[in-house]
């Protein structure tokens, strides 16, 4: 007997910690409590249906009732939801046959296997529900800005926890080259995505994607945030740089002083945020060709020619812009393209001495350059030697896919052409 009572008190402390633990409300916590009671009794009995199953978590215990139809005695066919008369006035000695006899059961007399089916029951639904709670509350927080601690950094991705206790993962592609977090420290991301295969819930965050980005403008700058100046796209080289396009409606709102700050005191602090990565603010406009020519920022266009169908632009600038127009590493006219949704190539512009001298077809250097690599050349758009000249030695490399000592080669060959 004292070890039955053992149960009983072994399974109400086992409700105190779900109840405790749990981020569970009432409601939701007795119907799950029920259902994990009724599921046993289906199991054991083979129905539930004439149990009362009455649950209170807020003292952790619990009651169960069965409820069966009092007969004559020997006339039981199922023990369950029958009981004899003599049996039935044992409860209560004004019973009668017809009447129903509702009698308190202790479960644990239905023994151990019965016991450990419960909590194991309880305990899958009651995960169940932490997962569905888990991601309803972080679908919901997709692209927001969360800031949690770090619980533990690995090679391929970074352990955080939030508030609540529950786990979010930094893979080592969602973070900003230079990102260095310890154990302990806060660190601040976007909500990427919420995967839940199995209805196992893992949150994706991000500190590269353009909306973790777009949430620090907000929050830095009232004016984005108060609908007075719209960000119309956001171009990021993670730990790089970035390009943002913003507009106003406000004809007495500058959109890039105001995201800027005075003394670039609000865009300081999103940059340190984002490891010195460097930021472009720039007007945008719905002009084409104007949009692209502030993109290409410090760079000054001289003219340019767009292909609207295939989207794709030809860029003229002066000897001295191409560099600029290209940037560190091809940044710049990366960003420029990613931001206008153009693929642009940018040109030198002929001098007039340039344009005196006879052009060659590409095609006439057979004899010193492999055709393969002409053809190549000639499959991004450049069909003669000074146009090649032209050409900015990073594009010939990265959009004819040559080596670059094969570039210089070629390089030389043109040139020495025209030296002669």
């Amino acid at each position: 007997m004292a070890k039955k009572n053992q149960e009983q008190v072994n399974l109400i402390d086992t409700f105190k910690d779900f109840k405790e633990t749990k981020n569970i409300d009432r409601t939701t916590l007795v119907s799950v409590l029920e259902d994990s009671f009724r599921s046993v009794l289906q199991k054991t009995f083979g129905s539930d249906e004439n149990f009362d199953v009455i649950v209170n978590p807020d003292k952790g215990d619990f009651e169960i009732y069965r409820n069966r139809t009092v007969v004559a005695d020997g006339e039981v066919t199922n023990e369950n939801a029958e009981i004899g008369l003599s049996d039935a006035q044992k409860i209560g000695d004004d019973f009668e046959i017809g009447e129903e006899v509702s009698e308190k059961i202790n479960f644990a007399d239905f023994g151990r296997r019965a016991i450990l089916n419960l909590r194991q029951t309880m305990a899958s639904k009651i995960l169940d529900l932490e997962h569905d709670n888990l991601y309803n509350k972080y679908v919901d927080k997709v692209g927001t800005i969360i800031s949690a601690e770090v619980y533990q950094v690995w090679k391929r991705e970074m352990l955080l926890m939030d508030d609540e206790g529950n786990e979010l993962l930094l893979p080592k592609s969602e973070q900003i080259p230079g990102d260095f977090f310890r154990k302990g420290e806060a660190a601040r991301a976007v909500v990427l995505r919420v995967d839940n295969l199995n209805n196992n819930p893992k949150i994706i965050l991000s500190r590269t994607a353009p909306e973790f980005l777009m949430r620090l403008l907000e929050q830095e700058v009232p004016e984005i945030n108060d609908g007075l100046i719209t960000v119309h796209k956001i171009a990021r080289i993670p730990g790089e740089r970035a390009k943002i396009a913003v507009e106003s409606y406000n004809d007495r709102i500058d959109p890039v002083g105001a995201c800027v700050g005075v003394k670039g005191s609000r865009i300081h602090g999103i940059v340190r945020e984002l490891h010195n990565e460097n930021i472009d603010v720039i007007n945008y406009t719905s002009n084409a060709k104007l949009f692209i020519q502030r993109a290409l920022s410090p760079a000054s266009v001289s003219s340019i020619n767009l292909n609207e169908e295939e989207k794709k632009a030809e860029v003229y600038l002066q000897p001295d812009q191409v560099s600029l127009a290209i940037g560190k590493n091809g940044h710049n006219i990366k960003l420029a393209s990613m931001l206008t949704g153009y693929t642009i190539d940018v040109f030198r512009e002929r001098t007039g001495e340039e344009e005196d001298d006879e052009d060659i077809y590409l095609d006439e250097f057979k004899d010193e350059i492999d055709e393969w690599i002409i053809d190549a050349i000639k499959g991004i758009g450049l069909e003669t030697a000074k146009s090649v000249l032209s050409a900015p030695r990073a594009m010939l490399v990265e959009k004819a896919d040559l080596e670059e000592d094969t570039v210089d080669e070629v390089l030389g060959i043109l040139r020495a052409e025209f030296d002669e």
